[in-house]
């Protein structure tokens, strides 16, 4: 097995363990008995340092599957819109590669729409006798 598709089916398995109620659940219970420890090991530094390594560890990681997972679900949804874009008939088919274009012209893209929804609002509002 590729390291690429290794790494996807364990990203996806994680991350889908990582939302749900029993991690959350396990991590509180860890929590919890790492607070009712403190007075065993009078508050000291080790005591604290063990959550704090902890936390830090699985936050670094996690970073990494929330990104892939992002990164995933991401492409996925753009591929679906474009697939809706591509099959209407008077889509502006520029918009199947939006992503790809600069800033600017993304601005540009963008005021034309909120004119679009401006020009929708008004005439919905004089159809309704409120304009």
């Amino acid at each position: 097995m590729k390291l690429r598709s290794l790494f996807n089916l364990v990203a996806k398995k994680a991350s889908y363990a990582a939302g749900t109620p029993w991690t959350f659940l396990g991590a509180l219970c860890i929590v919890v008995i790492w607070g009712l420890s403190g007075p065993v090991f009078k508050f000291n530094d080790t005591w604290q340092l063990v959550i704090n390594t902890g936390t830090t560890i699985i936050t670094f990681l996690m970073v990494f599957l929330i990104q892939h997972s992002q990164n995933a679900d991401t492409a996925a949804i753009q591929i679906k819109l474009d697939e809706l874009i591509r099959v209407t008939a008077e889509a502006n088919n520029e918009l199947l590669d939006l992503e790809e274009l600069d800033e600017e012209r993304l601005e540009e893209i963008r005021r034309t729409y909120e004119a679009m929804a401006r020009e929708a609002t008004q005439t919905l509002q004089r159809r309704r006798g409120g304009g």
